[in-house]
């Protein structure tokens, strides 16, 4: 099939693309065009009809990786590939670092943006799941202003978030963690490249003896949108750990998700498989973050 027919503008600036989204057609008519990744295909095969296509792509003021010191901001045009290269993103956002090679393909993150992922809010996707783990800054702009988000918050359901009609995600700042910190992101697929069946990602930080000061735990693919384990956070902080409170601090998992069955995995299955991918995981950023 070939898409249904649209008007197709490239504004140049975050105002002229703020202009557009308010003065075209009805709000379920307009769609922004980022990396074009998931919106492309459903336009081929008519699940999405827009009548009016907005070309983000060239402006300037949604690219780029900032280092603000204790932040980075990475503005949501900037692609995939090109945040996992650099250098900042390695050295400061370890926990990014570690999901991006998960996300589709080489081919894909060469198109996909950062912010293009987050919008989208799909609770099997990396992007979304690190955001919400690392409780980034969300910005957006519109015609008639700016405002900030936190990511906790910002996915309300399946495919859903926060955004509203006019809204443009600019900017996604994430929080730099000081000290000593380890990360890792662990998932399992159908294949190399596939969304996620569940996924989990932890970082934590420990003082000079070794106890936990700060934990940041997630899952995907176990509810509607991603998750943030809390009891577990909270279980692990003021801890020395080890494998064995590790063990206890995971027993709730099953119980903190809500899983649903699909052609591709049961409940049950996601269900067994979290807590293993959320153990697997602290206990390779506990490795990380001892000397």
């Amino acid at each position: 099939m070939k898409a249904a027919e649209f008007e197709y503008f490239r504004p140049t600036t975050l105002d002229e693309a703020c202009g557009l989204l308010a003065d075209t057609g009805d709000d379920a008519d307009r769609c922004l065009l980022a990396g074009g990744q998931t919106l492309v295909p459903m336009m081929a095969m008519r699940l999405a009809r827009p009548t009016h296509l907005i070309d983000i792509n060239r402006i300037t003021e949604l690219q780029g990786i900032r280092d603000l010191g204790g932040s980075v901001e990475i503005g949501a045009g900037t692609r995939q590939r090109a945040v996992e290269k650099d250098p900042i993103t390695r050295r400061k956002l370890p926990l990014l670092a570690a999901a991006l090679p998960h996300v589709g393909h080489h081919q894909t993150r060469n198109r996909g943006t950062v912010g293009g992922s987050i919008v989208l809010g799909d609770a099997s996707a990396e992007i979304p799941l690190v955001a919400l783990i690392l409780n980034a800054t969300l910005i957006i702009h519109r015609r008639d202003g700016r405002r900030e988000t936190m990511a906790d918050g910002f996915f309300e359901g399946p495919m859903m978030t926060a955004l509203e009609p006019g809204d443009i995600l600019t900017t996604i700042r994430f929080p730099v963690w000081d000290g000593t910190t380890g990360s890792a992101f662990h998932e399992v697929a159908p294949r190399k490249g596939d969304y996620a069946l569940v996924s989990a990602g932890a970082q934590v930080a420990l003082d000079a003896n070794g106890t936990c000061i700060r934990a940041a735990i997630g899952v995907g693919g176990c509810a509607p949108t991603p998750l943030r384990l809390q009891a577990v956070e909270d279980a692990l902080v003021g801890q020395r750990l080890t494998d064995a409170l590790i063990t206890q601090a995971i027993a709730p998992v099953p119980d903190l998700i809500d899983p649903e069955s699909s052609v591709h995995a049961s409940a049950a299955y996601r269900r067994r498989a979290a807590p293993q991918l959320v153990q697997r995981a602290l206990l390779d950023a506990l490795s990380e973050a001892r000397p």
